[in-house]
């Protein structure tokens, strides 16, 4: 006798069209991460600047 898992998981993949990738969209969405890692990589490229520009400006 096997016993069944309770938890059936399905792998339904959704694969999105390329065209599609750069539109606004909200919520858990594929455009919404690769927006959110857009905007994470011009907040860090903001705040290595501005430190930079901190520690330059303090030498003087």
């Amino acid at each position: 006798m096997k016993k069944q898992s309770k938890i059936e998981l399905k792998s339904s993949k959704k694969y999105v069209d390329k065209q599609e990738l750069n539109l606004w969209k909200r919520g858990f969405t594929p455009q919404a991460e690769i927006w959110n890692g857009r905007m994470a990589t011009v907040g860090i490229g903001i705040i290595l600047f501005v430190i930079a520009l901190i520690s330059k400006l303090s030498d003087l």
